[in-house]
């Protein structure tokens, strides 16, 4: 996938197998291709964040921020002081102290590394507001599919309940400094989402390779 000119790929410990030791083999592996390798982590507590980090992930998709004080928590973790309370050791993304001094690395992390936060429940839309009012997020990442959960309709994000929700989101995110991020299933909603506003744009590696393998199999057996 890193020879294919993606942006960013987005590697998938949440809902995946993947431990901080194997990130760290596809963080190198991306790093080579000039592609960001980010990390969607398994919860928003500060160990599990610390060790996707330390492993080189350039920033991180936090689950299931539902209030100001989870958005809070995440920077806390994310960010080195003065902003945050990230410990701090010689590890790879510091080039283990050999080739940039800690106040430099510190610096250059604090600017670079990125911060998406996944708005996934009514909660979190409700709580909006106080969310976006805490500094230093990047993106705000509508998690559609546990959104239409959380309302009742699993699954099915085109329910005008879950649009009625989502549009709410939309236009508040949109008329902030914070990007809106969403994932979509194909590239005709990647482009309605750019003309939505979204501008940290998404998919799944089933949706890329379930396409053209169909295609394919279409073109070669007719």
């Amino acid at each position: 996938m890193g020879y294919l000119g993606w942006d960013f790929l987005i590697l998938d410990a949440e809902h995946g197998s993947l431990d901080p030791n194997r990130a760290e083999d596809l963080v190198r592996a991306l790093e080579l291709r000039g592609v960001t390798p980010l990390v969607r982590v398994t919860t928003n507590q500060p160990p599990v964040l610390l060790r996707f980090l330390d492993a080189g992930a350039q920033g991180v998709h936090v689950p299931w921020v539902d209030t100001a004080a989870d958005a809070e928590r995440a920077l806390q973790a994310i960010k080195y002081q003065p902003r945050g309370m990230r410990g701090l050791a010689g590890v790879r993304p510091a080039t283990f102290a050999q080739e940039l001094s800690f106040p430099d690395y510190v610096a250059r992390s604090n600017e670079e590394t990125l911060v998406v936060l996944q708005l996934e429940s009514a909660v979190a839309v409700d709580n909006l507001e106080d969310i976006l009012a805490v500094a230093d997020i990047d993106v705000l990442f509508l998690g559609r599919t546990d959104l239409s959960h959380s309302l009742g309709h699993a699954g099915n994000t085109a329910h005008p309940d879950v649009e009625s929700v989502v549009s709410r989101a939309v236009e508040r995110i949109v008329a902030s400094d914070v990007a809106l991020g969403v994932v979509v299933p194909n590239v005709e909603e990647a482009q309605l989402w750019r003309e939505r506003g979204a501008r940290y744009i998404a998919t799944t590696f089933e949706a890329v390779v379930g396409a053209s393998a169909k295609a394919w199999l279409a073109g070669a057996s007719a």
